[in-house]
């Protein structure tokens, strides 16, 4: 449309006057099509995309956007977009893809566009793991900031706990340091809060002495259902810090430890990962395999910590409990169209170190994932549920503020009074100033 088209070649013709060393994309162009697309099944149209090289060229991005009065809108690597960015000024820093591993310190420098895959490969030769996801390919950047919630948070922690310092560009295309000695407000903000708060061009976080793991999945029938689910909200009370698990009723995968006849069958998929021996892992699993009767088919095995892949549940719907009541079982097992996975949380996510940042909701005991919006099944559970949510798992922004305590909430928005009171970093999960 010439009203934005017109300003957005000024802008783009400014940026690069001012020596910008990335690509800048104008709709028509080549090139505009590939950069403008996210993961998901968004169509955005920017009024410009502009890629990052280097720290200078976000900050000249932010001034530009705001001087301008185009909305910015930030990606590294697509994985947490939620909503298009039509009309605005597209910033994607998916080329800062550095990692730097201290394995004397025990830590990790990584550019913003950094994706897990690199970080463990990096890590694994010292016998070292970062806090990642599910995926290899989740960006460290958007995971951590929202949280970050994987199979070794039980032991160690969200992501956002184990954070040390950030590079981060503000809405005044300040380039400042966050750490608990500089800049320690937003460094709070940083670890949970999102992107609300300026532009992460590095992370430094710890890293924990895992080399290896005892992790896989089992898949068992149906029926069992009930009976499994019982059990485990009894037995997880009584087990270590270092065992992650989660229980899934799901159609068996299309994977070579599946036998043929059993793919696609709905079943009870027992998920876990033990950050230890082997022996013991199944001896404290052995409640669970009872319960649930006899294994269909499964792929448990000791492995580098940097080659478990767990996979997870789509999070169309996700409801946090604090336990786990019959009427939440009933409803789940009642339920043969979606998959449902039910995931402990709990262990040292629930026993933060003192400043600690705003990530999660800490007296969480499990969590209801729906890769589906299965309104009935939503309906029967939120009457069970805290009425929280996790940001990472959170699609609809106008429930921002429900992945907070109400006073981390009303923190957060100090913190962005002061960062951003303007609000430049508006697009998806928007944390509004105080006093807005």
């Amino acid at each position: 449309m010439p009203a934005r088209t017109l300003p957005a070649a000024s802008l783009a013709a400014r940026l690069l006057g001012d020596r910008f060393a990335g690509d800048v994309h104008l709709p028509g162009q080549d090139g505009y099509d590939r950069a403008r697309r996210p993961l998901y099944a968004f169509d955005p149209r920017p009024a410009l995309v502009v890629e990052a090289a280097g720290a200078e060229d976000v900050q000249a991005a932010v001034i530009a956007a705001r001087e301008s009065g185009l909305p910015l809108v930030v990606q590294g690597t697509g994985h947490g977009t939620h909503v298009p960015c039509d009309g605005a000024l597209l910033l994607r820093t998916s080329s800062l893809t550095g990692v730097a591993v201290d394995a004397r310190r025990g830590t990790v420098r990584t550019g913003c566009g950094a994706r897990w895959g690199r970080v463990l490969d990096a890590a694994a030769p010292f016998g070292l793991a970062p806090l990642s996801g599910s995926s290899r390919d989740v960006g460290v950047t958007g995971y951590t900031l929202g949280g970050g919630l994987g199979w070794l948070s039980r032991r160690y922690g969200f992501a956002a706990d184990s954070l040390l310092r950030a590079r981060v560009v503000t809405a005044d295309g300040r380039l400042v340091t966050a750490s608990a000695d500089n800049e320690p407000d937003l460094f709070w903000a940083l670890r949970g809060g999102g992107g609300n708060f300026g532009v992460v061009t590095q992370l430094e976080f710890r890293l924990h002495p895992v080399r290896e793991v005892y992790a896989g999945s089992a898949c068992f029938p149906a029926e069992t259902a009930g009976e499994v689910l019982a059990r485990y909200r009894d037995w997880i009370g009584h087990i270590p810090d270092e065992l992650s698990t989660a229980i899934v009723l799901t159609l068996a995968p299309e994977e070579a430890w599946v036998p043929a006849s059993l793919r696609g069958r709905r079943v009870v998929m027992i998920k876990a990962m033990y950050a230890g021996d082997a022996d013991r892992a199944r001896s404290l699993l052995r409640p669970l395999w009872r319960a649930a009767g006899r294994v269909l088919a499964e792929d448990f095995r000791t492995m580098p910590y940097a080659a478990a892949s767990m996979g997870g549940t789509a999070p169309g719907q996700v409801h946090l409990f604090t336990g786990l009541p019959d009427e939440v079982v009933e409803a789940v097992t009642a339920t043969p169209s979606v998959a449902v996975e039910v995931r402990h949380w709990g262990g040292a996510m629930s026993r933060p170190a003192p400043g600690a940042g705003p990530a999660g909701h800490r007296n969480t005991s499990l969590s209801v994932i729906v890769d589906d919006e299965a309104p009935a099944l939503a309906a029967a559970l939120r009457p069970h549920a805290t009425g929280g949510s996790f940001l990472n798992f959170l699609h609809d922004c106008s429930r921002t503020a429900t992945a907070y305590t109400p006073e981390d909430f009303g923190r957060l928005r100090k913190v962005k009074a002061v960062y951003d009171p303007g609000n430049v970093f508006g697009g998806g999960h928007v944390i509004p100033p105080a006093g807005a």
